[in-house]
C-alpha cells in the first residue's frame, strides 16, 4: 500500500515528489495524480499508470499565480486578459496560455500552450505550497475509466504503484474544471 498522508503530513508528500514520487491528491471534483513537472521519469510514470498516451499533455495546478507565472509567455498575453484570468483565481478555472520556455516539452504534449489552474481547494493548494511550486495534475484513473472520486477507488486503480496519496476530501464540484483558452475564451473542455 502506498503511503497515506494527512493534511499535517503534506511536507512528507512534497518531499516524496521532490524525490521523483507520484502522489494522488484531492482536487475540486476528483482525485488527481501529481508529480514534479520537471521530473520526466516521474511524469512518464503517471502516463504508464494511467495507460494513456503522453502526447495528450496535462495541466499544472498551483497555490498562487507566482507558482505558474514562469510557465506563461507573458509577452503574448494582453494585460486585460491577464487581469481577467487572475480575477478568476484562486478558483475552479483552468486556462490555457501561450507557454514559455520554462514548460518542459513533455508536460504540454503536442499542444502549443500550457493549461494552468490556481486552485482554491485548500488541500490541493496546501500541497502545492508544501512542494514550493506548481504540480502536474491529471485525473486519477486508468485511461477510459471514470476519474476517482474516493481514495478507495484511487487505491483500487493503482495500489502499490503509487508512492503516496493525500487522504483529504474533494472540493465538492460535480465535474472537473472547464478548460478555456485564455486569449480567446474558447472552451476546450467542459
Amino acid at each position: 500500500m502506498p503511503a497515506l498522508y494527512t493534511l499535517t503530513q503534506l511536507p512528507d508528500a512534497a518531499q516524496s515528489m521532490h524525490e521523483g514520487g507520484v502522489i494522488a491528491y484531492p482536487t475540486e471534483a476528483v482525485f488527481g495524480l501529481g508529480c514534479d513537472p520537471h521530473n520526466r521519469v516521474a511524469f512518464e510514470r503517471i502516463f504508464t499508470l494511467k495507460q494513456r498516451p503522453a502526447t495528450q499533455g496535462v495541466l499544472l495546478i498551483a497555490a498562487d499565480f507566482a507558482q505558474v507565472e514562469r510557465y506563461v509567455d507573458m509577452a503574448k498575453v494582453p494585460a486585460g486578459v491577464l487581469a481577467q484570468v487572475r480575477a478568476s483565481w484562486p478558483g475552479p478555472f483552468t486556462w490555457v496560455f501561450p507557454r514559455s520556455a520554462e514548460v518542459p516539452e513533455w508536460v504540454a504534449g503536442t499542444h502549443p500552450g500550457i493549461a494552468l489552474r490556481v486552485s482554491a481547494h485548500a488541500p490541493a493548494a496546501a500541497l502545492c505550497r508544501a512542494f514550493g511550486g506548481a504540480l502536474v495534475s491529471t485525473s486519477a484513473n486508468l485511461h477510459g475509466k471514470p476519474p476517482a472520486r474516493e481514495l478507495a477507488t484511487v487505491l483500487e486503480y493503482f495500489g502499490d504503484a503509487l508512492d503516496g496519496a493525500v487522504d483529504a476530501p474533494l472540493g465538492g464540484a460535480a465535474q472537473p474544471t472547464t478548460i478555456r483558452d485564455a486569449l480567446t475564451g474558447a472552451i476546450i473542455r467542459t
